[in-house]
């Protein structure tokens, strides 16, 4: 089960860097990393929702060559917080997930903009909003739907008896 989870946040960070190109629509490419990240913190707990979103982040960083570190602290930290809300909300139901993974995804690109802020980061913020975070994350949710849903008929196929 360990390589399993060790496979899915690495293939997270392998699917950013080579299939998220190929994903890209008019300049918004999905954030795969984060959205493996928020699955496996609600299905684990936040621990492991912390580690797998440091991990994902610092991959994503070290491809990227943006400043190390930004990606990895917020999806570490979103990791976490949304692992500690799944043990206390009905997280479960797609309907949930994926409302939940854009809401998530817009509270991952304002903390990053704050964090880019400390360096003097040269972007207006109504710009970056507009053009960069908002899409990101409306596109985030369409991606983690279709993910949600492959998943939940995955789990029903493999529960039905042969």
């Amino acid at each position: 089960m360990r390589a399993f989870l060790a496979i899915a946040v690495l293939g997270g960070g392998v699917a950013h860097a080579t299939v998220g190109s190929a994903l890209r629509i008019a300049d918004v490419a999905p954030d795969i990393p984060l959205i493996v990240v928020v699955l496996l913190a609600l299905r684990r707990g936040p621990e492991f929702g912390c580690g797998a979103g440091f991990v994902a982040g610092l991959l994503q960083d070290a491809a990227t060559g943006g400043l190390l570190g930004v990606q990895a602290l917020t999806k570490a930290v979103i990791g976490f917080g949304i692992g500690a809300l799944g043990g206390r909300l009905r997280v479960s139901q797609p309907l949930v997930q994926v409302p939940g993974l854009v809401v998530l995804s817009l509270l991952e690109g304002l903390a990053r903009f704050g964090l880019l802020q400390l360096f003097h980061f040269p972007a207006p913020f109504g710009e970056l909003m507009v053009y960069v975070v908002l899409p990101q994350a409306l596109y985030n949710g369409f991606l983690g739907a279709a993910l949600v849903l492959a998943l939940a008929w995955a789990e029903t196929a493999r529960s039905r008896p042969s």
